[in-house]
């Protein structure tokens, strides 16, 4: 279980009185909330980005050819978290 920890930042008036109209709108029953779901929405957006530049990678890599016994332990190796 993971524990939770308080984090102050500190915000021009203008971005605060943003927050504080989102929360108002009930999409979010606290500024917590909406920071936590930002975060998450961030941490979304650079998984994708991972996943676009491997994808451009594998492209700009060359032509393609049959995968073999040993690709597929080394892709097994990195799901498992072996290798990075």
């Amino acid at each position: 279980m993971s524990t939770t920890s308080t984090m102050n930042i500190a915000l021009p008036e203008p971005l605060r009185a943003y927050v504080a109209e989102r929360v108002a709108s009930g999409q979010y029953g606290n500024t917590s909330e909406y920071v936590r779901d930002l975060i998450r929405r961030d941490q979304h957006e650079q998984d994708l980005a991972r996943l676009r530049r491997m994808l451009e990678d594998g492209l700009a890599s060359g032509a393609p050819r049959p995968d073999t016994d040993e690709d597929w332990q080394e892709l097994e190796a990195i799901a498992r978290g072996d290798l990075a």
